[in-house]
């Protein structure tokens, strides 16, 4: 099994591709398998995901490929493209591809086989030392304004997740053995861009947190399930999406 979690540490996201590598055909298999072994939030949502070269996107940033992603308008089929997309990013991180979710690329079409197109990622193969090594390069919020309860092992490996212009939706708390995650709305209020807009990523981007969630509590020896919580509240500050029951193994 592929070691995900420390890649946490290593993934970075390329907002300018320099001194790319060419993909080889292995890197490609890598890619495809990457799609291929990722696992879906909810099973019963349809999704596709196509791979392109950049010149068929609108983006331009010295990518090689782009992942376009596809799905069904369902619930939580947003949070279920971002868990899957996170799994493929650290994936391809784990073998010096570097990634970047692009989520203001446009494509040819909006939709693919009856699903609708939803956020792509861009790739290139680069070198392994353009990856993190230093932690203080993450720029996150402190933890005590996402975080209310008892830390766990990993509060502070958890926050790295990355988000769209880095607005970190989400607010957790921990009591009596279960975590219940929030979305909290007021982080879709950033500077220029539209409020609805950014509601449309910060969902991609719980998806995202939610996966490093798993990933964290199965590295650190937890047993866990989780309920995802549909709800559509009017005028509140916080949405929950997601409650996690928890206990260290022996």
């Amino acid at each position: 099994m592929v070691d995900l979690y420390n890649q946490i540490f290593r993934r970075k996201s390329f907002h300018k591709f320099k001194n790319t590598i060419p993909l080889t055909n292995q890197d490609l298999k890598i890619v495809n398998d990457a799609i291929k072994n990722a696992k879906p939030l909810d099973e019963n949502i349809k999704i596709k995901v196509d791979i392109v070269k950049e010149s068929q996107t609108s983006c331009k940033l010295g990518a090689e490929l782009c992942l376009l992603f596809y799905s069904e308008e369902t619930n939580f089929y947003l949070e279920n493209i971002g868990y899957i997309g996170e799994q493929i990013d650290l994936y391809l991180t784990s073998n010096n591809i570097g990634t970047l979710w692009c989520g203001l690329g446009k494509t040819k079409t909006d939709s693919l086989d009856g699903l609708k197109y939803v956020i792509m990622i861009c790739i290139a193969k680069v070198s392994k030392n353009d990856f993190r090594t230093d932690l203080n390069s993450f720029k996150r919020k402190p933890l005590k304004e996402t975080w209310e309860g008892d830390l766990l092992p990993f509060s502070n490996s958890v926050i790295l997740a990355p988000s769209a212009v880095n607005s970190q939706p989400w607010y957790i708390v921990n009591q009596n053995n279960e975590l219940f995650v929030y979305r909290n709305n007021k982080a879709a209020k950033f500077g220029f861009i539209p409020l609805k807009i950014m509601k449309y990523y910060n969902q991609i981007d719980m998806g995202i947190y939610l996966y490093f969630l798993d990933l964290c509590f199965t590295f650190n020896s937890f047993d866990f399930s989780k309920e995802l919580i549909f709800s559509n509240p009017k005028n509140t500050n916080k949405t929950l999406i997601c409650k996690y029951s928890y206990k260290k193994k022996v």
